[in-house]
């Protein structure tokens, strides 16, 4: 993170730090010490996302608001309005897209996705046994007929889609503002990378660039983003949407 960041370190507080509204602490009067309750959405089993309610268990991430933009840019791309009275864009996939979401966990991205686009072929995959369980249940809760895939990225994937979206591990262990403890309950495999959070991002870059991937949607931290960018870009990636923690991009072929 650029020392001058101020405004991405509060963003970061919000969704990792110390403000995380994902756990509650409390003190035992009895213990003198503090504990820690699991969060509100592993002890009711729910979480909500995109105004729909998901399964979540301690084997998936907890599924956050600021990643339903991803879907947002998804659907833009697709002609859909997202607001009310705010005319759509211009559609840029086929009538019956193509889309894999990588490292799916509760599978509330891929779920979404054909939700809201009915008629596209969705894949969601996870290196995760477990969180494919759990994406299975919710897209049959959900009545969202999806293929799901056990592969660390796309190894195991044997198609080109024409989207893909990925939530992957980028949290850097090293973070100075980093609340681990508030993060104690959730899966570690969905939130920490190497290479400053960036590991896994830039191997779906460089595997999605190598099957010319058309359309490459990422979520990552604000301050890893001129990186990420940066390294799409030298793998044939331009962007074309950047909100939030989410940046989009189009496969551009080498001249």
């Amino acid at each position: 993170m650029n020392a001058s960041s101020k405004h991405n370190k509060t963003q970061v507080d919000k969704r990792f730090g110390k403000h995380s509204q994902t756990t509650h602490v409390r003190k035992n009067p009895t213990k003198n010490k503090i504990q820690e309750n699991p969060p509100k959405a592993y002890i009711n089993g729910v979480q909500d996302f995109y105004g729909r309610e998901f399964i979540v268990t301690p084997d998936v991430l907890i599924p956050r608001p600021e990643t339903e933009q991803l879907v947002d840019m998804v659907l833009s791309l697709a002609g859909k309005s997202i607001l009310p009275g705010i005319k759509p864009n211009r559609k840029q996939l086929p009538d019956q897209p193509t889309i894999l979401d990588v490292g799916t966990g509760s599978g509330c991205i891929a779920i979404t996705l054909k939700k809201e686009l009915p008629d596209a072929t969705i894949y969601a995959s996870d290196v995760s046994a477990k969180a494919l369980k759990i994406a299975q249940k919710n897209a049959k809760k959900l009545s969202a007929p999806i293929h799901t895939i056990i592969s660390y990225l796309l190894d195991d994937v044997k198609f080109t889609p024409d989207i893909i979206t990925a939530n992957l591990p980028y949290v850097d262990k090293n973070w100075e503002w980093l609340d681990k403890e508030s993060l104690g309950y959730e899966p570690s495999m969905a939130l920490y990378a190497d290479e400053c959070g960036l590991a896994l991002i830039k191997e779906l870059i460089i595997q999605s660039s190598n099957r010319m991937v058309q359309y490459l949607f990422l979520e990552s931290d604000p301050c890893q983003h001129e990186a990420v960018v940066k390294h799409a870009k030298i793998n044939n990636y331009e962007i074309i949407n950047r909100t939030g923690y989410i940046l989009g991009f189009k496969y551009q072929e080498s001249k």
